[in-house]
Order: C-alpha cells, then structure tokens, then sequence
C-alpha cells in the first residue's frame, strides 16, 4: 500500500496532556466549534479565553489522518496549520477548530472533523495519536 503508515502500537501516542484549568471564556469558543489550549505560560489577556494544559513533549509529526481523542471520543485530523507542531511543543498553544475543512487557513490551528465535542472539564485527556 502507498501512503503513511501506522506506527506501532509502542509509538501509536504522539501527543499527551490534561486540562488543568478553565478560563471563564474558555467554554464559549466551544459553541463556536473551536478549543483553545494554552500551556502554563499563557499571557495574562488570554487565560480566560483557553484551557490551560501542561506543556507535553510532542513526539512525531502532527498530519491529517491522525486522530484527536479527547477522553474517550475521536476526531481525524483533515488539516494541520503549519505553526500546530512548533507552537504545541514550545507553548502548549494551539486551536482546535472542529469544522473538517481541508485547508489550514490558520497557521496556529489543528482542524478536526465535524462532530459534537465531548464536555471538557479539569482533568479531561487529549491525545494526538495514530
């Protein structure tokens, strides 16, 4: 078969973390089918607006078909703005836009399928995995 391949089951985890904290605006963005998560450095204007996350290495390349799970539901990557990778591994920062475009129009923003996000709250799972 052509195309990429699985990894094996050892490195089928490429990114791990748990929400820490809510910002009070945090849950808006989620009826606008978006999910901010921002490590522990966040800047003080944009606490409210994120869900704070502790900065977690980020151990292959993020790519579409990949999958988000967050706790127990799943959602393909369809397209990975080109700042996803660099800004998860330095600040923890990135948008989660679950709208299944195909087109990273925004360089910060990982784009998922379009499905109804499961409740987030402390102590909610989010991996990248294969």
């Amino acid at each position: 078969m052509f195309g990429i391949k699985r990894k094996s089951a050892e490195n089928a985890v490429i990114y791990k973390t748990e929400i820490k904290s809510i910002g009070k605006l945090a849950k808006e963005f989620l009826q606008e089918k978006m999910l901010i998560l921002f490590g522990n450095e966040a800047p003080e204007g944009l606490k409210d607006y994120c869900f704070g996350i502790n900065v977690t290495s980020v151990h292959d390349q993020i790519q579409t078909g990949q999958y988000v799970s967050i706790d127990k539901s799943k959602f393909k990557i369809t397209a990975v703005g080109r700042l996803v990778q660099k800004n998860l591994a330095d600040l923890g920062h990135i948008t989660m836009k679950f709208d299944g475009s195909t087109k990273a129009n925004l360089a910060g923003t990982l784009y998922l399928e379009s499905k109804p996000i499961p409740n987030i709250g402390i102590g909610t799972q989010i991996a990248i995995e294969w």
